[in-house]
């Protein structure tokens, strides 16, 4: 699945992947986020944030009706407020996303896999 958009100098697809990239970007530049994890069970005892080129097992863009949804799977720092990092991460990847790509994104939902100390 991609995000078509038509022009008058004809169509662009833009991939579900680069979404992703893009969204981690956003995500990783925000305080107080360590990396991108996978999608595992909680009960799992190793969770280690995704290198680079993985970060498509830890983002998941879902199509809703007119819009976009995005799934984000986070390994947080150790004495940050939780509910700050999740609003400044939801904030700054839907306008990243919203300005990049023109289309709209109906929901960012953030997953703290793990918190971990530097």
């Amino acid at each position: 699945m991609s995000i078509a958009k038509k022009t008058a100098l004809g169509q662009i697809k833009i991939s579900l992947e680069a979404v992703a990239q893009l969204a981690a970007a956003a995500a990783l530049s925000s305080y107080g986020v360590i990396g991108i994890a996978e999608k595992t069970l909680l009960r799992e005892a190793s969770i280690k944030p995704l290198k680079n080129k993985d970060y498509n097992k830890g983002v998941f863009i879902k199509q809703d009706k007119d819009a976009f949804v995005v799934d984000l799977y986070l390994v947080c720092a150790y004495g940050v407020k939780i509910t700050e990092i999740i609003t400044e991460v939801q904030k700054k990847v839907k306008y990243d996303l919203e300005k990049k790509f023109n289309v709209p994104f109906k929901a960012v939902n953030i997953f703290i896999q793990a918190i971990k100390t530097n």
